[in-house]
């Protein structure tokens, strides 16, 4: 579908333009009170006021509610929405629908937040989310509905992809499911070691995480991000997918606020 057409067909009805401005990816949707329409996916460094500019010509939304970790983009996106929407930029100074319990607020990034307010408002709490996103993310919200902190390891593209950069024979790798955990081939054997290896971190951190604050609590475990589906698919910690969990979080702050 050509990107004028697929904006024109979510703008209608929304209440808001939902903007999620990731170190690799901006994701940009139509949203009502209600409901997260299909989002668009772009490059991070394509994110223009141009492009921000051509949806809210179609949208008319009265609102942009954004989370970005890219201060450099702030700019294109308050210029594309001079005179024409209000900006709301996530922090944690906001009622957010969770309290904060953290000793540098300010420190934590606009998409973890959003990410505990979607999960607490959507799935309840205590919860965990994991974001698979250019580093993955782990972000806690307590019994008391509150964000007490996080960890944050390598993304697993990153990862990959440093193997590719930093050495002479390997080649880059596409990621999916292995076959088996002995590779035949040096794809193989990379691809086993991303994806099973990956799955092993993610198992560990959780299950310290829930040593420390729910060793005796049942918590919530919701996965979100680009490969979400991948590895947390297959692990039982794990009991929601929700692909753009972010872009809901940024519809409920823009409900609260």
């Amino acid at each position: 579908m050509p990107f004028g057409v697929c904006v024109l067909a979510v703008a209608r009805g929304s209440d808001y333009l939902l903007i999620d401005v990731s170190n690799s990816y901006a994701k940009i949707a139509f949203a009502s009170k209600q409901r997260v329409s299909a989002p668009v996916k772009i490059a991070t460094g394509e994110l223009s006021s141009s492009v921000v500019a051509a949806f809210l010509r179609r949208g008319h939304v009265r609102k942009v509610v954004v989370s970005s970790v890219v201060p450099k983009k702030n700019s294109v996106i308050s210029k594309a929405a001079h005179n024409k929407a209000k900006v709301l930029w996530l922090d944690w100074r906001m009622n957010l629908g969770v309290a904060i319990d953290y000793p540098k607020p300010q420190s934590i990034g606009a998409d973890r937040l959003a990410n505990a307010s979607a999960v607490a408002e959507l799935y309840g709490y205590p919860a965990i989310v994991v974001d698979f996103g250019t580093a993955v993310t782990f972000d806690v919200v307590s019994e008391r509905r509150a964000y007490v902190g996080g960890v944050i390891a390598p993304g697993l593209e990153a990862m990959t992809s440093f193997l590719y950069q930093r050495t002479a024979l390997l080649p880059r790798l596409s990621l999916k499911e292995p076959h088996l955990a002995v590779g035949k081939s040096t794809v193989e054997a990379m691809r086993s070691g991303a994806v099973f290896g990956y799955r092993g971190l993610v198992r560990e951190i959780l299950a310290r995480i829930r040593t420390e604050h729910f060793s005796r609590k049942k918590v919530v475990v919701v996965a979100t991000g680009s490969y979400a589906r991948l590895i947390a698919g297959q692990l039982p910690e794990v009991v929601m997918i929700h692909p753009h969990l972010t872009l809901e979080g940024l519809r409920i702050v823009g409900n609260l606020n």
